[in-house]
């Protein structure tokens, strides 16, 4: 199936600098959303403690069960909305996690049906990680993002530029020292350093395609946990697991296309570099507008559908899918085309 037919010429790498200024923005607003809320707005499976699903009456506002949480001795609590507005359920979390966790969905339960009636409130959920525990998944979910990039790095420049041996050695060179000094150094700081030295060693061996890969990939995972702080959506390791499956899909996106400019460059060898990529784009269109709307139709339903547990995992994926599609073409590929032209700043290239 053919959704735009062979031999359209959209100017796609004419539009490069205004997708650089668009990604720039988003990115300067993920950013600065992280440092205004102090990160992102950590779950239970991160923080530790316990978290608690209730349903209560429909005519309850917030302020009312943080009243009844006072009463038993809880004033610290967090008690936010969840689902849809008319379901009047609530997530409540509080740090107890490892002491007085064994009665204590039945002392909530027992407090608030004391102030809206009895037989009103329903537990529907009870979840509780130690502090310790949501330190060490905290490391690993780092450590799952950071590892995953470095081997798409490793891979990308050993498929299309034939540097396996280099990029091993850059791989090894990298993640040793990030696993021996995870324990003396912040992590955040850690990884955020290592991630800047890969990068500059991409720029200086010339792994033009990994390079261009691994900057969409960051750009759709930075842009997601953005979103994620802007609609201060809790951050919890099933949202690990979007970001995960973003980086794989973003990357299968740019890797078509990837192998399409592989393959015309091979053909057309006369052909400025620039117009070999707006080429390939525009041969490999059809296919990304059709993956990609048939997993926007499956991420939506599941967005609007799927309940209010899924939901946040939803919303992940359906940032991830638009930006990832964004970025196999007006991220990655045009980076690849920078590089080329800082590489052989004579050659004419179409602007």
């Amino acid at each position: 199936m053919e959704l735009i037919k062979p031999g359209i010429r959209v100017n796609f790498v004419g539009f490069r600098r205004y997708g650089f200024v668009l990604s720039a923005i988003l990115i300067l607003v993920s950013i600065l959303s992280l440092l205004l809320h102090g990160g992102p707005n950590l779950g239970v499976d991160f923080k530790g403690g316990t978290l608690i699903q209730v349903k209560v009456p429909a005519q309850v506002a917030v302020s009312q069960l943080r009243e009844g949480l006072e009463a038993m001795g809880l004033p610290g609590a967090e008690v936010q909305r969840f689902g849809k507005p008319g379901e009047s359920e609530y997530l409540i979390r509080v740090e107890i996690s490892e002491t007085g966790l064994e009665r204590l969905s039945d002392q909530i339960k027992e407090s608030l049906e004391g102030k809206f009636g009895s037989n009103t409130v329903e537990i529907r959920r009870v979840e509780m990680v130690g502090p310790k525990a949501g330190r060490e998944l905290t490391d690993k979910a780092l450590f799952a993002l950071f590892f995953a990039i470095l081997f798409i790095a490793v891979y990308i420049s050993g498929r299309f530029e034939m540097k396996w041996i280099a990029s091993a050695l850059m791989a090894i060179s990298i993640g040793i020292p990030c696993y021996l000094l995870k324990d003396s150094v912040g992590l955040s700081y850690l990884i955020l350093l290592v991630v800047c030295i890969m990068l500059g060693l991409c720029i200086l061996l010339r792994f033009r395609f990994a390079l261009g890969a691994v900057a969409a990939l960051i750009h759709d995972v930075i842009i997601t946990v953005g979103a994620f702080s802007l609609t201060n959506k809790e951050f919890s390791l099933p949202i690990v697991a979007a970001l995960l499956t973003i980086i794989g899909y973003s990357l299968n996106d740019t890797i078509v296309v990837f192998d399409r400019i592989r393959e015309n460059l091979k053909k057309m060898r006369r052909q400025a570099f620039g117009e070999v990529i707006n080429i390939s784009i525009n041969e490999t269109l059809s296919r990304t507008i059709l993956t990609s709307a048939t997993t926007l139709v499956v991420v939506v339903v599941l967005f609007l559908l799927g309940g209010g547990v899924i939901h946040d995992f939803a919303f992940a994926l359906l940032v991830g899918v638009i930006v990832g599609t964004y970025s196999s073409i007006f991220v990655a590929s045009p980076i690849l085309l920078f590089l080329e032209e800082k590489g052989k700043s004579g050659r004419r290239l179409p602007r």
